[in-house]
């Protein structure tokens, strides 16, 4: 497995919509589990293949707390099917958008279409969490980051603040 670079916001390929895959073949099950293998570096609980530059609608999700087993999902075209009414505001932050965080609020549960890693058609029941983090993967499938669903200033912010940190980082590599 290959831990791979995930890209950082702003960064215009965050924005692309991702292309459907036609199968779950041995070329996108080794791409999940490098997903999955970079995910856990960084570390976090959810990862998109656009953010790893390959915009293929695929996205690794695993939510187990520290004290518990891992609990990988890998989906493949996650699509969602059903959504609860009530909604629930849960702080979340993204890979992308590093060392940042925002209350976001989105439907407490979600029914979730999708093709597993062996391309076979599967259906998910999610609610809290693990509903929170799906919804905002497959946000990044079409293009959008949890900021999009917070204030226009509380954005800028944020992204202000990656553009800053970015060039500072520049600044101290161009030094060394």
């Amino acid at each position: 497995m290959t831990c791979l670079p995930i890209i950082i916001a702003p960064d215009p390929r965050l924005k692309r919509k991702s292309i459907p895959v036609e199968r779950v073949d041995d070329e996108v099950s080794r791409l999940m589990s490098d997903m999955l293998e970079t995910m856990y570096a960084a570390p976090g609980i959810g990862l998109a293949a656009i953010q790893v530059g390959i915009p293929k609608r695929i996205i690794v999700v695993d939510v187990a707390g520290a004290e518990e087993p891992p609990a990988p999902i890998k989906l493949a075209n996650p699509e969602l099917v059903e959504v609860s009414d009530d909604d629930m505001c849960q702080e979340e932050g993204c890979l992308s958008l590093p060392d940042q965080f925002a209350v976001v609020v989105r439907p407490r549960a979600v029914t979730v279409r999708y093709l597993d890693e062996h391309n076979v058609k599967r259906h998910l029941r999610a609610e809290g969490m693990l509903a929170t983090c799906i919804q905002h993967e497959i946000d990044h499938l079409e293009g959008i980051l949890f900021v999009d669903h917070i204030s226009a200033i509380r954005r800028n912010m944020i992204l202000r603040r990656l553009v800053k940190a970015r060039k500072a980082k520049e600044l101290e590599s161009a030094m060394a």
